[in-house]
């Protein structure tokens, strides 16, 4: 879809964004504790047993699983790749696969701290582009040129543009959008594979929703919920 959506010239990949949520799984929480980590459930009631606990800083603990995501830029924001774990994993798990099916064209990757990773930035190059992430300013004998020059960018005004300009319009409203729409924040579903199922079908289905907008033009992007019959 994202592929697609460049072709037919409906976004411009120049800078793209990436971000990740957390969904609260079904029912009763498994506490963390020595149960847990056996795999033992310690009370009737836990529906979930497949979800784990993972850590926001504007939400806390969350038991649940997590959705990660990328998205377009400018006018027509829509998501380009996304990929669906348990809330304990962290993001820059889940970079290589989640950039790995992005098209050519990408230049920035704007992302949060979560991101700022040596193996990343080595990665997004060899895929023809830059990531752009908080950077630790934590300056010593040891600070390599490489990560100076990462600092220097990031704090630069075409660095501060990407990061807080263009991603705090594009992808953290469009994940809101899309749990409110599906109502996906808390999970209708036990179990990984059918939340999974759900969720990455609910991505998919706002893509082409958004896709048969542009090509109608019958409706704006924040009607989807209206074309649902939500």
């Amino acid at each position: 879809m994202a592929a697609l959506f460049i072709k037919k010239r409906l976004i411009d990949p120049y800078i793209v964004t990436i971000d990740s949520t957390l969904l609260k799984a079904k029912g009763y929480v498994w506490h963390k504790s020595s149960s847990m980590i056996k795999g033992i459930v310690p009370r009737s009631g836990i529906d979930d047993t497949d979800a784990r606990w993972g850590f926001s800083h504007t939400k806390g603990w969350i038991f649940g699983y997590k959705l990660h995501i990328t998205s377009s830029t400018g006018s027509l924001i829509v998501p380009l790749s996304a990929d669906f774990t348990q809330a304990d994993v962290q993001d820059n798990q889940m970079y290589y696969a989640i950039t790995s099916s992005l098209p050519q064209g990408i230049r920035y990757m704007a992302a949060d701290c979560g991101y700022d990773d040596h193996k990343l930035y080595n990665l997004s190059i060899t895929r023809g582009f830059e990531i752009v992430c908080p950077v630790s300013e934590i300056y010593n004998h040891h600070t390599s040129n490489e990560r100076l020059q990462l600092i220097e960018f990031y704090e630069s005004k075409l660095g501060q543009v990407i990061i807080y300009s263009w991603r705090g319009i594009s992808v953290e409203p469009l994940i809101q959008h899309i749990k409110d729409i599906f109502k996906i924040d808390p999970l209708t579903v036990r179990g990984y594979r059918k939340a999974a199922g759900i969720v990455l079908l609910s991505v998919l289905l706002y893509q082409i929703i958004v896709y048969y907008n542009c090509k109608t033009r019958k409706e704006h992007p924040k009607a989807i919920k209206h074309m649902l019959g939500s």
